[in-house]
């Protein structure tokens, strides 16, 4: 069984005990699991559900140790700006911060 699930503005496949990076978002200190809601699509059992946008009643629940330990750091990015007959250059890095959790249960 796996779901297409909607976090952030990315969507993901996800069947239960892979382990996904997410957009990090807000989450209290003493968490231990996080509940996506906006479930797109439900299949491969045999009964596909499909949402419009949404599949009502159904979630996906996942878990990480500690919301310190969840959050990992992405590839490292490199924005050069240049202007031609200038002599003008810059060159900036951004790293984006993720969530990894591990999907326990698929519900709907």
């Amino acid at each position: 069984m796996y779901a297409i699930i909607e976090q952030g503005s990315k969507q993901y496949k996800v069947a239960e005990g892979d382990r996904i990076e997410i957009e990090l978002t807000d989450l209290a200190p003493e968490a231990k699991t996080i509940e996506l809601n906006k479930v797109l699509f439900i299949g491969g059992d045999g009964n596909n559900r499909v949402g419009k946008p949404y599949v009502e009643g159904a979630k996906v629940v996942g878990s990480f140790p500690s919301p310190e330990a969840a959050i990992v750091k992405g590839k490292k990015l490199y924005v050069t700006s240049y202007r031609c007959r200038k002599s003008s250059q810059r060159r900036i890095g951004h790293r984006q911060k993720h969530l990894l959790i591990t999907i326990d249960k698929i519900e709907g």
